[in-house]
C-alpha cells in the first residue's frame, strides 16, 4: 500500500472513489470545489497501481476566542472504495495526513465522524476543549485532534468550514 500525496493525474479516480464510498457525487464535487485553495491537502491510498482510497484536509476558522498563531484544519472527507472498507486503508490514510499536517506546523484537526472510528487517533469531543460545530449536530461526532499539546488553550467559540460544506 502506497500513501502519498494528489496528483493532477489522480483527479478521476479520486472522483470515483468518493461517490463509490458514499453513493453519491457531493463529496466528490465538494473536493473539485475546494482543490486548490490555500491550505489544502489530499493524500491517496494506492493497491496494485489503482487509487482505493483518498483524505482531504481544508482549513477551518474559529469564530470567537483562539490564539493568533492557531492554525486549523478540517479533515472531510475520507473515502475508501467499497471492497477495499474494512482493510485499514482509512486508518493508514488519517496516520498519513495527520503526521503531515503537525510536520507543516498545523496546531488541530476537526472531523465530523464516528466517535468510535476517530478516537483511535486521539480524536476528542471538540466541547472538552470549548469548541462547536456551526452546523447541529450531536456533540460526540464533533471531534478535535490537539496535534500540538495545548494548541486549544484559551480557545472557546464555534469552528466554521468553508462555504463549501454547505452545498453537502
Amino acid at each position: 500500500m502506497e500513501i502519498r500525496a494528489e496528483q493532477p493525474e489522480d483527479l478521476n479516480a479520486i472522483q470515483v472513489v468518493n461517490t463509490a464510498a458514499f453513493g453519491r457525487a457531493n463529496e466528490a464535487h465538494l473536493v473539485n470545489q475546494l482543490r486548490g485553495i490555500a491550505d489544502t491537502f489530499s493524500f491517496v491510498a494506492i493497491e496494485s497501481q489503482q487509487i482505493v482510497g483518498h483524505v482531504f484536509f481544508s482549513p477551518v476558522i474559529v469564530d470567537g476566542a483562539y490564539p493568533e498563531s492557531l492554525r486549523m484544519l478540517g479533515l472531510a472527507p475520507l473515502a475508501v472504495l467499497p471492497q477495499y472498507q474494512r482493510q485499514g486503508i482509512g486508518s493508514l490514510l488519517i496516520r498519513h495526513g495527520l503526521g503531515q499536517c503537525a510536520y507543516l506546523g498545523y496546531k488541530a484537526v476537526m472531523v465530523l465522524g464516528y466517535p468510535e472510528f476517530y478516537a483511535r487517533f486521539g480524536f476528542i469531543s471538540s466541547k472538552r476543549k470549548g469548541l462547536t460545530c456551526e452546523y447541529s449536530v450531536p456533540d460526540d461526532v464533533f471531534m478535535v485532534l490537539e496535534l500540538q499539546d495545548g494548541a486549544l488553550n484559551g480557545c472557546s467559540g464555534t469552528v466554521k468550514y468553508r462555504s463549501e460544506f454547505n452545498e453537502v
